[in-house]
């Protein structure tokens, strides 16, 4: 254990899976490997919850996808694509991720934000404020300095490709 991580922390796992996707998507064109993500994000020690937020969009795959995150052992929770007159469509978890923080925080010691969306700083501000440490895993290049600045640890993801599924060859 290193970096004030030890065994006896109780953990929240929280992952804007959104995020992690596009991120993913546009910076390596490639897919998380969600199962060591989580196991990273763990480290070994006491995992209290680990929930997965996911946007339905009525895409191919996307149900083996939810079920694949809960074989690896995330909660998933997931709400509808919002579409707008006019085609505009709207789908994000930032206030449900913020609300669950804020009900796990008293049960947890370390939070763990998988996102790399800034709108999360102040969460983690508050989750400090009541004695939580706070932990981002997010690509570098596209995580917002003030998640940065507020976290106790940051793990880039762009540092290692253990992160990112390899691609399966299509016939």
């Amino acid at each position: 254990m290193s970096q004030g991580r030890n065994r006896d922390q109780r953990v929240g796992v929280f992952v804007d899976v959104q995020n992690m996707y596009y991120s993913a998507k546009n910076l390596y064109n490639k897919k998380v490997n969600f199962k060591i993500l989580l196991k990273e994000a763990i480290a070994e020690r006491r995992l209290v919850r680990a929930i997965a937020y996911v946007i339905k969009a009525d895409v191919k795959d996307e149900q083996t996808f939810y079920s694949v995150l809960e074989e690896i052992g995330f909660e998933v929770r997931s709400k509808e694509l919002q579409v707008f007159y006019g085609g505009a469509k709207k789908g994000d978890w930032d206030v449900g991720i913020a609300m669950d923080v804020m009900r796990l925080a008293p049960k947890l010691d370390t939070i763990v934000l998988i996102s790399g969306d800034g709108d999360f700083s102040d969460l983690l501000e508050h989750t400090k404020s009541l004695g939580c440490r706070t932990e981002v895993m997010a690509f570098g290049r596209t995580t917002s300095h003030k998640l940065l600045e507020v976290a106790d640890l940051f793990i880039d993801l762009d540092k290692n490709n253990k992160y990112l599924l390899t691609q399966k060859k299509k016939n």
